[in-house]
């Protein structure tokens, strides 16, 4: 399987994030890639702390733009996330929409809302209260792209190990971690949480991200990326919008795991 990671510098121009996206995807697609991840926030980037995000149900014209993307390209196409309309008037999801466009009307495969919610204050630095805005998802999501087992998180899930050995128990071999990493945050933690996460669960992990200065406060560290399951990096993007490709190769990764089968090791215990 070819992937690629699409990074993008949202901002809260709706009409403008999505040419991004659609020049980038496209360019990806005729580059090879026959699956194509997006960063979070990849149609809205909240920039003033008190701005509404445009809340839409996943058969909203957002959501149906990229699906009528995929199906031109006739590609797979992983939405990092967009603000789907949530429980209450004050609170949206963020979700994940993984779009099979090799299929007559690209129908969406699955969804996963974002489990763990960012609240945090760097002294200093980026103020964040995601919950403010934010519902929280319930449910562990693992889907298969081209056949393969492909578990789905966001961002600051990359902190949660538990969750990352959950997906590998329910088959996972390539996870994706969309993201709006900070830069703060990233310039020393997102290389390395993510080559972590690919080791440990001997998966390959998928992450692209936001990158540069978005207005207000924002900045994200961008270096989005494809990990193999020996933690080696395969394919980096440049600062700022672009995209980085790489041929997956699950032979390879059927020989570490039998080679260094660590999976089958955990004590039941634990």
């Amino acid at each position: 399987m070819t992937v690629a990671v699409v990074q993008l510098t949202s901002t809260d121009d709706v009409a403008h994030n999505l040419a991004e996206i659609r020049r980038l995807v496209r360019d990806a697609a005729v580059a090879g890639a026959t699956f194509v991840t997006l960063p979070e926030n990849a149609v809205y980037m909240r920039v003033e702390a008190g701005a509404r995000a445009p809340m839409e149900p996943l058969d909203g014209p957002l959501v149906g733009a990229l699906r009528a993307l995929a199906g031109e390209l006739g590609i797979w196409l992983l939405v990092g996330s967009f603000p789907e309309t949530g429980p209450d008037a004050s609170h949206y999801y963020n979700t994940s929409v993984l779009i099979d466009g090799t299929r007559a009307d690209a129908p969406i495969a699955a969804t996963y809302r974002k489990l763990h919610l960012f609240d945090i204050d760097i002294p200093g630095s980026e103020s964040q209260r995601e919950s403010d805005t934010i519902a929280r998802g319930d449910e562990v999501v693992i889907a298969e792209v081209r056949g393969v087992p492909t578990g789905l998180t966001i961002c600051y899930d990359l902190r949660f190990p538990m969750l990352y050995q959950r997906l590998v128990d329910l088959g996972a071999r390539m996870i994706c971690v969309p993201a709006a990493f900070t830069e703060f945050t990233g310039k020393d933690h997102w290389l390395v949480l993510l080559r972590a996460r690919a080791i440990e669960t001997q998966t390959f992990v998928v992450a692209s991200g936001q990158s540069g200065f978005h207005g207000g406060k924002r900045r994200t560290f961008g270096k989005s990326c494809i990990i193999d399951p020996w933690g080696i990096v395969l394919a980096t993007a440049a600062d700022g919008p672009g995209f980085a490709l790489a041929r997956i190769d699950f032979a390879a990764q059927d020989r570490i795991r039998q080679n260094l089968p660590c999976l089958q090791h955990r004590h039941p215990k634990v």
